[in-house]
This record gives structure tokens, sequence and C-alpha cells, in this order.
């Protein structure tokens, strides 16, 4: 029983974690109950759930040489694979602590200060060799090009 605000949906006795961080969801299958209650129709749910994963993961393997988003289409199978495998929930939670602190590292002013410095090396280089082969061979508007 609830005794809380009517507002308040949680349990009384949760504690928030260290620092504001966010509690991370229990590690298991998120299968409906009546599924998870049917040991055959869970080994069939768990079966799917795998071949769709699988699926969307191989289409993200394809996309990696091809065009489209090959990384994300990846993530989103194991999040697919997420919803019923502990090992996938374990993958998911190390990648986005990794994620979280590479854009962490990434905020730094001094790591922000060189990547601009060294993008703007860059680009100027870039513009330099577009200006040297403009000025070698000129600009030939692909209409007017002589066969």
């Amino acid at each position: 029983m609830n005794t809380g605000s009517k507002g308040r949906s949680e349990p009384m006795d949760v504690a928030e974690p260290a620092g504001g961080a966010q509690a991370e969801p229990p590690l298991g299958s998120r299968a409906p109950q009546y599924i998870q209650s049917r040991r055959v129709l869970h080994l069939s749910w768990q079966v799917g759930v795998f071949i769709v994963g699988l699926a969307v993961v191989v289409a993200g393997i394809i996309m990696l040489p091809l065009p489209g988003p090959g990384w994300l289409v990846i993530f989103g199978g194991m999040a697919i694979w997420a919803t019923e495998f502990v090992w996938a929930q374990l993958v998911l939670r190390w990648t986005k602590r990794k994620v979280t602190e590479a854009a962490q590292r990434a905020l730094d002013p001094k790591v922000r200060r060189r990547n601009i410095i060294l993008t703007t090396i860059g680009l100027v280089i870039v513009a330099v060799l577009v200006a040297i082969y403009v000025w070698k061979f000129g600009i030939t508007m692909p209409w007017k090009i002589k066969e």
C-alpha cells in the first residue's frame, strides 16, 4: 500500500542513487507477465525476439560499407535483444557508459580547443589544395566540357 501522495507512483523505500544519477532498470526479461508465466510461450517469445534482433543487426552490418546508418541499426538490434537477454542489456549498459564518458571528455575545454584548432588547420589545408587545383587547371563547368 502506497502511503505517499497521489502523484507518486514509485515505492517509498527506493533509495536515490548518489550524485543524481538515474537508477538502471533491473536485468532480465521485459516480456509481459502472461508470457513469462508459461515456459513454452516464453521460450517462443525469446526465439522470436532473437530472430528479429538478428535480422536488424545483420541489416546494420550490411549497411556499414553501404549507404545507411549502420551503427545506429546495429545498436537498434542490440536494444531489441536487450528486451529479453541479460547479456545484451549488459553490453548496452557498457556502451552507454562509454559513450557518456566520451561525450564528457569531448566537452572538456582543453579537448574542445584542440579539436577546434585541428579542424581549422584541416580546413585551411583543404582550402589551399583546392585553390592550387583551381589555379593550375581552372574551373570548367560540366555543361561546358568539350569531348
